[in-house]
């Protein structure tokens, strides 16, 4: 066997999700250590090379592995050579497996060079004992670092730094800081649209169809035609066109609010690198990690809509004007439009979900003509009735009531500032009086506890009058931006979908067509 020429196939792994060193453990290096190895060995035919550029070696589900086994199994050669056992695996069991069972039945034999394992003179070397417990130890560091990625990948997503191979759509990767997402002014106008035309009244498909009718490319295509390489294993055509689907996934999705949620898929171990879903209560959740491209209102103006039982009528694709709004006063279920035909005539009207279904509710019941006009002049009104509250606001904030009481909560912050430096000073000093013997250490004991007690119920009370102001500044803000909500629509002549949305809360049709509307930000206006 000695004198047996054999025929060698190079077999060269790298893989920075073990830890592996970019230069010691390098493609370029590991192939010319071997080559150096194999110009001693004048036995030894080197006749083939397979890398795994990237893959783990806790797992041996490795394309150029493979596909020398394949070539083994083929008897095209009955050698390999590797830098080391961790560039085999990191797997003990199956590294084991392969070297000490697989391999001998194949007749192949196998060179860790770095190790000084050679499978041909091991049976006469105390090298079999030691095998095992090198593949442990490569098995343990591949655990190890293991542990340490998931814990640094962990402080980073809890420190709001995006990790991921692909920013959202809407996004992308800051050039200087990959964990970093900025606008994508293109996208984030698509993204913008989307929420619109939801808030108008068009349905999931129908917005998927706009956009495919503009001609505007899906996620995936774009991020494709922006020369990433980008792959999904839901495409089915060779061109990947919005879908229902893809709208309700960025409609529901917080990153457009400035909202990370990461973490929400593990692996079961480091060996099994099958995906699971983790529980959402195990996410980790950032708000303001970076820039909204949507509001706050809108968002959950939009969250809110995607929870209304609504339907669209075949063939349509944008929603009734009052479809997932108008409610049953009796019982509280949907209003449902139906036709009525009368002669030549069609009417519609919108009765009580319950009552049509099962009777369990009176017959409440309203004509749709009737409601829309009753509905419009309403606004109308409501509308009048905000802006004359703004007014008053005007007039309030113009003779500085708000500027009094913010200034009076800044005086008494600074008071209880001075009463936290006095308590300190006063803790210093007590500790001086114990060290010249005024006071024992029982009545120091005492007296801290008694100042600490103080300083902490100051610190408390500081933390409030801090809330107080910026929940005055806050309310300020808050009052602006849903006033210029209904300001948007002062000149309002007729009735959509998008000025119910906003608008409009709910509208509960009782008996005798008298109705009852619940206006937004009912809270606010006061």
């Amino acid at each position: 066997m000695m004198n047996k020429v054999w025929k060698a196939c190079l077999y060269i792994r790298l893989s920075r999700e073990d830890g592996d060193k970019a230069e010691s453990d390098s493609i370029a290096n590991q192939r010319a250590l071997i080559h150096d190895y194999a110009k001693t060995q004048q036995q030894i035919q080197i006749c083939s090379e397979r890398v795994d550029d990237g893959y783990s070696g806790v797992s041996f589900d490795r394309p150029g592995f493979m596909a020398m086994m394949e070539d083994i199994k083929a008897h095209l050669y009955d050698c390999i050579i590797v830098k080391d056992l961790s560039r085999f695996g990191r797997n003990w069991i199956e590294s084991g497996r392969y070297i000490e069972q697989i391999f001998p039945y194949l007749g192949v034999r196998f060179i860790a060079i770095n190790d000084h394992y050679d499978s041909l003179i091991a049976q006469n070397s105390n090298d079999n004992i030691t095998l095992p417990f090198k593949n442990l130890i490569n098995d343990a560091y591949a655990r190890d670092i293991s542990i340490k990625i998931r814990s640094q990948l962990a402080i980073k997503r809890k420190r709001g730094d995006f990790i991921g191979a692909f920013a959202v759509y809407g996004y992308t990767k800051d050039l200087d800081n990959h964990n970093k997402l900025l606008i994508d002014d293109f996208a984030a106008g698509v993204v913008q649209d989307i929420f619109k035309w939801r808030i108008d009244g068009l349905s999931n498909q129908g917005i998927a169809n706009r956009l495919n009718e503009l001609g505007i490319l899906s996620p995936y295509e774009y991020k494709r035609e922006n020369g990433m390489r980008y792959s999904n294993a839901l495409k089915r055509n060779p061109k990947a066109l919005w879908s229902a689907v893809a709208v309700g996934r960025i409609l529901a999705n917080e990153v457009y609010i400035g909202v990370l949620e990461q973490g929400k898929r593990t692996s079961k171990s480091y060996k099994i690198k099958e995906r699971i879903n983790k529980p959402k209560k195990q996410w980790i959740r950032v708000e303001n990690s970076h820039e909204p491209i949507i509001s706050h209102r809108d968002f959950t103006l939009v969250a809110e809509l995607l929870q209304h039982d609504v339907r669209i009528a075949p063939g349509n694709e944008e929603l009734y004007v009052f479809s997932g709004i108008s409610r049953c006063a009796g019982c509280g279920y949907n209003m449902i439009r139906k036709a009525v035909p009368s002669g030549n005539k069609q009417y519609i009207y919108y009765v009580c979900g319950a009552n049509k279904s099962d009777r369990t509710c009176s017959p409440h019941s309203i004509n749709e003509k009737v409601l829309e006009d009753a509905v419009l002049e309403s606004v109308k009104a409501h509308i009048g009735n905000v802006l004359e509250f703004e007014r008053i606001i005007q007039f309030i904030e113009a003779h500085g009531a708000n500027q009094l009481g913010i200034k009076k909560l800044n005086k008494q912050v600074l008071v209880k500032k001075q009463e936290l430096e006095k308590l300190e000073a006063r803790k210093l000093r007590l500790y001086q009086d114990l060290q010249d013997g005024i006071i024992d250490r029982e009545e120091y004991v005492r007296y801290r506890l008694e100042f600490t007690k103080l300083y902490t119920c100051a610190s408390h009370a500081l933390l409030r009058l801090n809330r107080e102001i910026d929940a005055l500044l806050n309310n300020r803000n808050d009052k602006q931006q849903w006033i210029e909500c209904f300001k948007e629509h002062g000149n309002i002549e007729s009735l959509s979908r998008g000025v119910l949305v906003n608008l409009v809360d709910r509208v509960f049709v009782q008996e005798k067509d008298q109705i009852e509307i619940r206006f937004r930000y009912k809270d606010l206006f006061i």
